[in-house]
């Protein structure tokens, strides 16, 4: 049974850095074929899938946002990152750790998802 689990700031400033972590049980992120990702729901866009990073370490962006974008992982934490640099009041979301066959497809396990509101 894979969990996983977000966790970081719930309120960050105009034009800094947001950094969630997804802390992963059950599964090793490192296992063949699986894709681990970032997704976001906000009542404006709905869902709205931002990058992930697979099993080899590749990493993929949507093309939206991967100019602010950056994911990385820690192999020996079992921990995924999400950075999100600039970020704006449109950025306030509920954000999720989810993992999928595709990096830009169906994730079958989420997170619970964490609220992150850009405020002044």
């Amino acid at each position: 049974q894979v969990q996983l689990k977000e966790s970081g700031p719930g309120l960050v400033k105009p034009s800094q850095t947001l950094s969630l972590t997804c802390t992963v049980s059950g599964d090793a992120i490192t296992t063949d074929d699986y894709y681990w990702g970032w997704i976001r729901q906000s009542p404006g866009k709905g869902l709205e899938w931002m990058g992930a990073i697979g099993y080899s370490g590749s990493t993929y962006y949507n093309p939206s946002l991967d100019s602010r974008t950056s994911i990385s992982r820690d192999t020996s934490k079992n921990q995924f990152t999400l950075q999100l640099s600039s970020v704006r009041l449109e950025d306030s979301a509920v954000y999720y750790c989810a993992r999928g066959l595709d990096y830009g497809g169906e994730y079958d396990y989420w997170g619970q998802g964490t609220q992150v509101t850009v405020t002044s």
